[in-house]
């Protein structure tokens, strides 16, 4: 009867998972910004509207910009002053410890909180009602990600 896999076949399986292992941890390591090298970049309706280092504890409560205007969404009451049922939001960001997080939002759906907080460059919170995308960003880095030839 012959013998289909080999001592060898093994041995090269056993390489290409640790190859595989070792790429995945250098490369999650890789886009991983550390505190001091990092900014939180907060953009409103398209304009930056802020930028902190991802290092400092900060609560920012950014308002969305003019003219955006959506039905009230459950839990905020309106004012007897007011006329309709439309009125500008805000989103509340903090930084906190090395992470940024969407901790309050008065657009209906919720995604921004639901997400849960960032902290590597590159990753982001949008909001899409309210117009906001928060982002880190390397201070170091440049403008690409990456050049090929």
């Amino acid at each position: 009867m012959k013998q289909y896999i080999r001592k060898a076949d093994i041995i090269l399986l056993i390489a290409l998972i640790v190859l595989g292992l070792a790429s995945t941890a250098l490369l999650s390591r890789a886009g991983s910004a550390t505190s001091a090298d990092a900014m939180v970049v907060i953009r409103s309706g398209g304009e930056l509207f802020a930028s902190y280092p991802l290092d400092e504890d900060v609560e920012i409560e950014v308002p969305a910009p003019s003219g955006t205007e959506y039905d009230n969404p459950r839990g905020h009451a309106l004012s007897a002053d007011d006329e309709s049922t439309h009125y500008t939001y805000y989103n509340t960001v903090i930084i906190k410890g090395g992470e940024v997080s969407v901790s309050a939002s008065s657009c209906k759906n919720q995604v921004c909180v639901r997400h849960g907080a960032i902290s590597k460059s590159g990753q982001s919170i949008v909001c899409l009602p309210n117009r906001l995308i928060v982002t880190i960003e390397d201070k170091s880095g440049g403008e690409y990600d990456s050049i090929t030839s």
